[in-house]
């Protein structure tokens, strides 16, 4: 075990090293107010693909207007595209979450990582340089020197090709204007700033992707293809996001969901848990994804399914709302449930929330047109003893006794082996992180 005053020194130098690694990508730790607008400059050549809109056999238009598919479909185009790369990299975790919703459409319109110009853009106005709405850039990090535009690289996971890149340009990103503007705050505290300062490399390099073979993973991750093809093309389907286990209020929120009047008749939930890197202190993707696993089985509601997103959380909370919505319209849903501070975090040394509880909410409503898909502000349920489950109001305007469990106090009990009542938390869910974590 490390000691308290060695994990202290740790953390120091960690923290001391990213405030260097940001100084060096901006002049000065100016204050800039985070922008929400959309771009009015004209389409950069390169990274987005403009096509005819289509169904894609699901009711929902893809974003951008089709859905991109840039997987090589025979040995011999696979072949040929290995054989322009003149460099191997083993990606990172996020770099192959981002790659892998590139090449399946995930990430529709994009056709590659981003150039200067559309980072710059999304930064700054939340949109790419044709006006579409983006949350969050999507970009390819380096501290290569050697590597410049003009040279494809392969990207491996082990011995797997993944994608080739053929790099259109380099720059050095102002990093702490990207997290001010994405994040909200350039402090190291906020877990997304932190990424960004001690994960990422030097240098962005935007650059056209080809798909090869998609990662190798512990859990299943169908493309949005395979998804949209499950769907019905003539009901609304409502996207619930997670990255946590789903327990018993989660359930309720997300079956409730359907009821709300916002969603048409005979419409189906699309559980869509994260797998992919989070924060430090949350549960491995691994574990997340056999607890949801054994839940849909002793559940076995038809009208919900559940698929597995290989994205990497950034806890940008607002911005990270609209590229979650962007995400889920490629994979065919129409709706979007949007908890209180969804994708929040807090200061890692204060505690204090980075975002209000609404505002996620608030910033998707406000461009809800723009994306083409409409957020479901999702229940404040309490559990009660007289009625079980019912919104907070109910329970207060009744005078109902409502039963509460914190997160600490559900995690020592989890620890301890003491019952965890079924009003909270699925039994099969239970046993799951018990033998797991």
């Amino acid at each position: 075990t490390i000691s308290r005053s060695l994990l202290y020194k740790l953390t120091t130098m960690k923290f001391f090293a990213a405030i260097a690694v940001l100084a060096t990508s901006a002049s000065a730790f100016t204050s800039i107010a985070p922008s929400r607008g959309v771009a009015q400059q004209q389409q950069s050549t390169f990274g987005v693909a403009h096509f005819d809109t289509s169904l894609m056999a699901a009711k929902q238009v893809p974003h951008g207007g089709t859905l991109v598919d840039l997987v090589a479909k025979s040995d011999s185009d696979k072949e040929a595209a290995i054989a322009k790369a003149t460099v191997e990299i083993e990606a990172s975790e996020r770099q192959l979450c981002d790659v892998e919703l590139i090449m399946n459409g995930g990430f529709s319109p994009l056709t590659g990582f981003m150039d200067e110009e559309t980072y710059n853009s999304v930064v700054e106005n939340m949109a790419l340089p044709d006006g579409t709405i983006f949350g969050l850039p999507v970009v390819f990090d380096t501290n290569d020197e050697s590597l410049q535009p003009g040279t494809t690289i392969l990207l491996k996971q082990g011995d797997l090709p993944i994608a080739t890149v053929e790099f259109t340009d380099k720059y050095v990103p102002n990093k702490v204007k990207e997290c001010k503007e994405c994040y909200g705050t350039s402090e190291l505290e906020h877990p997304g700033t932190l990424m960004v300062a001690t994960e990422r490399g030097k240098y962005y390099m935007g650059g056209k992707v080809t798909g090869l073979n998609f990662p190798v993973r512990d859990f299943p991750c169908k493309t949005p293809a395979e998804v949209r093809a499950e769907l019905p093309d003539d009901k609304d389907v409502v996207a619930f996001q997670c990255r946590n286990p789903v327990h018993r209020a989660h359930y309720e929120l997300f079956t409730r969901a359907l009821d709300d009047p916002l969603v048409g008749e005979g419409g189906i939930v699309l559980v869509h848990p994260t797998c992919g890197p989070t924060q430090a202190d949350d549960i491995p993707g691994t574990v997340r994804y056999k607890t949801y696993e054994v839940l849909k089985e002793e559940t076995q509601n038809p009208r919900v399914l559940w698929e597995y997103l290989p994205y990497s959380m950034h806890m940008a909370g607002p911005r990270e709302a609209i590229q979650h919505m962007i995400i889920r319209k490629n994979f065919g849903c129409t709706h979007f449930i949007i908890g209180r501070d969804m994708a929040g975090s807090k200061s890692s040394i204060t505690g204090e929330d980075y975002y209000g509880a609404y505002d996620a909410q608030d910033t998707a409503k406000a461009n809800a047109e723009k994306l083409g898909v409409m957020p479901v502000p999702s229940l404040n349920l309490v559990y009660t003893e007289e009625k079980g489950y019912v919104t907070a109001d109910e329970a207060k305007e009744q005078g109902l006794h409502e039963k509460k469990l914190s997160g600490t106090k559900f995690r020592q009990m989890l620890r301890s082996g003491e019952d965890i009542p079924t009003w909270f938390a699925f039994k099969s869910v239970v046993d799951v992180l018990r033998e797991n974590i």
